[in-house]
């Protein structure tokens, strides 16, 4: 069965002809994910039923992204923990006249902010998209402030949506994890209230006043001995190459005070790499979470997950410079958000091949990949079909190289470039394939 209507099966939009117009959609946008939505599409029939559904205002972008979020959760029940990571990009619609779009970093770009929820594993294998938040700023007033509700409530609220979910998950914690935007006091007091249902790793952007006014949080935890040093190799980046980062470690246990005499007890993690001989700026992380960290292995597991924070910027690569939302062109941003949100599903599933075909590389690519697709990366790969179905790592290397991988002994594993140029190629093939089989059922021949 198709991916998309595995992924999409409980979905209810209101009639079965939207259900099965959003199912077509996100395959058509799966194949190409690169393509506009006319070139995704292929025909004019398509492209204007397409068009219409972006435009129809009974659909709502939630019940859209409903059955990707119950799929979703039920392979989180597989894990013990579960990283929920939230961040939040920014859609560059400059130039475009689409309706509410607002400023962005610059008050005159125009577009609009996504902040969603991405659940991985603690092996970093993508799980899914839980929850979203799409807005469009309203400009500044002449006094510089800007008028709507305050941006920060998403943090919060994006909390509390990870507590209603966890009593589902009775078997899995799930950990709230996010950058320094999200070192607000008022997101540590709603879940102190809550009990607590879901953990939050945060990387820490106050150095907060304790008890004295000259007693700070950074100050303490690294005034005494480090618990030791852990070693990891640091990914290459724009511009630099991958390196091994050495980091002393200390942790401690602190009361925050929260602004009306009480306080939050968390854990100050601290780990601080030594000033690098080539000039090059040394790494130092400071994190607060509410988990306690007493050994040397529970502070490396914390930054272990903190580093996992990385996995959302790769699905928001993919999602912009892969699927290219940001070349939409609809004309509302109520019709951008229901194309986000199934752009959004296709940017998930990218991420998911690369990932599991790295961590999980002896899995049957038939887990992932229909007959028609994985023989499609061998025949254009111009090799012979295996006699026995093959594992995922083979399939999503052989994708890769339509993409331009060149798979050399030094070259390491596929990126997601790769692998969604590949696909392309990959279902496309596919495609032709089933149209000769039917061609062939009816008697016909080419």
């Amino acid at each position: 069965m198709n991916w998309t209507v595995t992924e999409f099966k409980s979905m209810n939009l209101g009639d079965p002809r939207r259900k099965e117009r959003a199912i077509r959609l996100i395959e058509s946008l799966s194949a190409k994910p690169t393509a506009s939505i006319p070139q995704a599409c292929g025909d004019w029939a398509d492209t204007i039923g397409a068009y219409r559904f972006f435009g129809n205002e009974a659909v709502q972008w939630e019940a859209i992204l409903a059955p990707h979020i119950e799929n979703s959760v039920a392979r989180m029940a597989a894990h013990e923990h579960v990283l929920c990571i939230q961040d939040t990009t920014e859609l560059n619609f400059n130039g475009q006249e689409a309706k509410g779009l607002g400023p962005l970093s610059y008050e005159a770009q125009r577009g609009m902010y996504l902040h969603p929820t991405y659940a991985i594993s603690t092996s970093r294998e993508p799980l899914g998209v839980l929850d979203a938040w799409m807005w469009a700023r309203q400009p500044r007033q002449s006094d510089g402030s800007r008028p709507g509700v305050s941006e920060s409530l998403r943090w919060i609220e994006g909390y509390e949506r990870l507590a209603e979910m966890a009593p589902q998950l009775p078997n899995t914690r799930l950990v709230y994890v996010a950058d320094r935007e999200a070192d607000i006091m008022a997101l540590m007091v709603r879940a102190r209230d809550l009990g607590e249902p879901v953990d939050w790793l945060l990387r820490s952007k106050h150095n907060r006043v304790l008890e004295e006014e000259d007693d700070k949080q950074w100050n303490r935890v690294t005034a005494g001995e480090s618990q030791g040093e852990i070693r990891f190799t640091l990914a290459s980046r724009q511009g630099s190459r991958p390196r091994e980062v050495v980091q002393q470690v200390w942790a401690q246990a602190l009361k925050l005070p929260d602004g009306h005499g009480g306080f939050v007890q968390a854990t100050c993690i601290v780990a601080r790499e030594e000033a690098l001989a080539n000039g090059e700026k040394p790494i130092e992380w400071r994190l607060l979470t509410n988990l306690p960290v007493e050994t040397l292995e529970q502070a490396a597991r914390m930054i272990d997950w903190y580093r996992a924070r990385w996995e959302i910027e790769m699905f928001f690569h993919v999602l912009k410079n892969g699927c290219r939302i940001e070349a939409l062109q609809l004309g509302s941003v109520s019709k951008i958000e229901r194309a986000v949100v199934l752009y959004m599903v296709v940017a998930w599933r990218i991420a998911r091949l690369m990932r599991l075909g790295r961590s999980c590389p002896q899995l049957d690519a038939q887990l992932m990949f229909e007959p028609d697709e994985w023989k499609a990366a061998y025949i254009l790969n111009k090799q012979e079909l295996p006699k026995e179905p093959p594992t995922l790592n083979e399939v999503v290397r052989l994708i890769a190289r339509l993409g331009g991988f060149l798979a050399r002994k030094c070259d390491g594993e596929p990126g997601v470039k790769t692998i969604w140029l590949g696909m392309q190629r990959i279902l496309d093939f596919a495609a032709g394939i089933r149209f000769c089989r039917e061609l062939q059922a009816q008697g016909s021949c080419v």
